[in-house]
Order: structure tokens, then sequence, then C-alpha cells
């Protein structure tokens, strides 16, 4: 007995879709925010059931028994148009139009991803000169305005420039 000739072809594709790629859960799960936890365990549990029933549909379609219904169908000839035109029947596969678009977005996050490294490096290293110099300055109790004007430059006051008090615009205060 046969089936669907179209629910073969669906079956058939599904297996073939099957195998494409594997998602990583774990590392998924890891980028997961506590407050999208729930959405990201329906999306799995989801997933996991989706990909149950295509695995357990069979890689082949069950191949239809022409002569059976040959032999059951009382009108002459139908079994025989159904036949040929099932063998004529080709179900084309979807074109990939996303893959490139995805890997050009993807290459770009990457770029993006390298340079933000690069100038959190080169933050880092500046970080570390002030944090050397912070650590290695004379305690403010001990300063006087000189060293306090030589350890932190934007603190002189500009009496030529400014000669009123507070030394320095408005707008900068």
């Amino acid at each position: 007995m046969g089936t669907c000739p179209l629910y073969d072809a669906d079956r058939k594709m599904a297996g073939k879709r099957a195998a494409l790629k594997a998602i990583d859960w774990l590392a998924f799960a890891e980028r997961v925010p506590p407050n999208q936890r729930a959405m990201f365990n329906n999306l799995k549990t989801r997933s996991d059931a989706i990909g149950a029933k295509l695995s357990s549909l069979p890689e082949k379609p069950v191949t239809i028994d022409w002569s059976f219904y040959k032999t059951n169908v009382a009108r002459a000839g139908m079994v025989a148009e159904f036949e040929s035109k099932f063998s004529a029947l080709t179900i084309p596969e979807p074109k990939d139009t996303a893959t490139a678009a995805i890997n050009t977005q993807e290459a770009e996050a990457n770029k993006a991803a390298v340079a933000y490294v690069e100038a959190s490096k080169a933050r880092i290293a500046q970080y570390g000169k002030e944090l050397e110099k912070f650590q290695n300055m004379i305690p403010f109790d001990q300063m006087t305005i000189d060293d306090l004007n030589d350890t932190f430059p934007e603190t002189k006051l500009d009496k030529e420039k400014h000669p009123y008090w507070p030394h320095k615009p408005i707008a900068e205060l």
C-alpha cells in the first residue's frame, strides 16, 4: 500500500535537511542572558521535538505499489495516469539564497570583533600606564601645588590668560 507522493517528497527533503548542521547548545546556552532563559528552553525543546520527528522518518520514501492499485481500482487507466504523472513529478529543492549573506555578515562581525579586541588591548595598556602613574605618585596629603600641577596638568591654572578667579573659563568648570 502506498502513501501520498507529496508527503513522500516532503519526507525525502526533510531527511536531507536534518543532516545539514548541528547546533552546539552548550555554547548557545552560555550566551543566553538569564532573563531570556525561558525562551531559550522553549526553543531547544521545540528544536529537539522537530529533530526527533525528522530523525524518525526514513531516508528514502516508501515506494508505491502500483500493481496493487491497478488490481483494486475499478476505473481503467486511472492508476496508469497517476503513475505516469507521479513519475514525471519533480519537486525542486529550495535554493540557498541566505548563506552567502550570512557568511558575509559573519565575516564583518568577526572583523569588528577583532578590531574591538585590539582597541580593548590598547585601552588596557593605556589604563595600565595610568594605574602605574597613580600607584607611583606622591600621596595627595603630601603634595604641593606644583606637584599636583605636574601630576595632573589639567589642574594648572592659567593666570595670564584668565587673570581673575577662577582662572578658567566658566564653561570648563
